[in-house]
This record gives structure tokens, C-alpha cells and sequence, in this order.
């Protein structure tokens, strides 16, 4: 069964704390397809009356940043051991090759790879449980967290919204290309962070460019 034809079976309360615990579930630390599920809420959100999509936006945006919080803590006290821990079990996800590019990501980036870490599958898992191994300060952490956590949830909950309320009023006007054109504009509107997001992190990932040393004058 598909996603959304499942949410559709389930009442509008449990859509919320469903929302808001899987996203929590991710940002502590825990692989699951948080967006898949946000995206699919807010799409039935725009079909059916029962499910207000302020409430979705808030409960995403609180289990985004709960979650984060929680890894943080983890991270503090559990230090490389738990990253080594996680990467027997989770090596898709926490294997060396990621931990590094994550790692680079932070080192490069600061606080800000927490903030634009949420609109980037991997950063998304990794972004609270690294911080706090890395010693970041809370202080800051908390701020990206929390600013992160609204502008990614809550962002993406309006969006998705908003694409299926228009894509559902064009259906009915203009058949398939209204639908088409406002699916376009939707995705494109929300993966313009991820992308830029993205390129952030392969750009921390590359090497610096090594200086050539200068060219030593000829002895007359």
C-alpha cells in the first residue's frame, strides 16, 4: 500500500504524533524516511479537511528539533564509541565514508552544516548526534536547531501544501497540465536549499588545492 493511501485510513491525530515521531526518530540519529513521510501528510493534508496543516507544520517542526536535541545529548556523551557503534550497524548510513564527509561538512561549515544539514538526507541523520561529539557549544546547536527545524519542516509542509491545493483546483480547469505545472513549480521551489545544501557539502568534501611552489631564478 502506498503511503498516502495508508495516512488516508489513519485519524488525524495520529497522523501528527506519527509525523512528529518519525522525524524525531531521524533527527536523534535513527535512518527513516522522515521527509517521504512529511511530503506524503502534507499532500493529504491539502485533499482532506481533517488534517490542518499548521498543526502538521508545528509537530514536524517539533520532532525535527526534540530530535536533534536528543542526538546532541547522545553525541556529547557517547563521543566516537557511539559512531563506531553505529557504524557496525548502520554501515550504510554510518560507515566511515560518511562520518568523514560529515565531519568535513562540520569542520568547513560550523553551525550553519547543522541548519542546511536538514535539507540533506545524510546531515539530517548525522547533524545532531555529530554536533554534540564534536563539542559543539549547545547554544549555538540550538539556535541552527531550532531555526533549521522550522524552516525545513514547516517550509516543506506549506510547499507541499500549497502544490496540492493548486494542483487539485488546476486539475479540474486544465486536466493534467495544470497538475503538471504546479507539481514543476512546487519542486522546484523546495529543492532550491537541498541543492544549494548539497553542493555545500561536496564542496567541503573535495580536497584544497595544493599551491605550487615558485619557480626558483636560474644561477647567471
Amino acid at each position: 500500500m502506498h503511503v498516502q493511501e495508508w495516512l488516508e485510513t489513519v485519524p488525524a491525530v495520529s497522523i501528527y504524533l506519527l509525523v512528529g515521531v518519525v522525524i524525531g526518530l531521524e533527527s536523534l540519529g535513527i535512518p527513516l524516511p522522515g521527509e517521504i513521510i512529511l511530503v506524503s501528510s502534507a499532500l493529504l493534508a491539502s485533499q482532506h479537511g481533517e488534517v490542518d496543516p499548521v498543526v502538521l507544520g508545528a509537530c514536524a517542526s517539533a520532532g525535527a528539533i526534540i530530535g536533534d536535541s536528543i542526538g546532541y545529548a547522545i553525541g556529547r556523551k557517547g563521543g566516537r564509541p557511539m559512531l563506531a557503534w553505529l557504524g557496525g550497524r548502520f554501515p550504510k548510513h554510518f560507515g566511515a565514508p560518511q562520518i568523514a564527509l560529515a565531519e568535513r561538512s562540520f569542520e568547513k561549515w560550523g553551525v550553519w552544516a547543522v541548519f542546511f544539514g536538514r535539507f540533506v538526507a545524510l546531515l539530517r541523520i548525522f547533524a545532531g548526534p555529530l554536533a554534540g561529539v564534536l563539542r559543539m557549544p549547545y547554544w549555538k546547536f540550538l539556535i541552527a536547531n531550532v531555526l533549521g527545524g522550522i524552516v525545513w519542516a514547516g517550509g516543506t509542509t506549506a510547499v507541499i501544501y500549497s502544490v496540492g491545493v493548486v494542483a487539485e483546483a488546476w486539475l479540474k480547469r486544465f486536466s493534467w497540465l495544470g497538475l503538471l505545472a504546479a507539481v514543476l513549480i512546487g519542486v522546484v521551489s523546495m529543492l532550491v536549499l537541498k541543492n544549494r545544501a548539497k553542493k555545500a557539502a561536496e564542496q567541503a568534501d573535495s580536497p584544497a588545492p595544493v599551491a605550487e611552489p615558485d619557480a626558483v631564478p636560474a644561477a647567471d
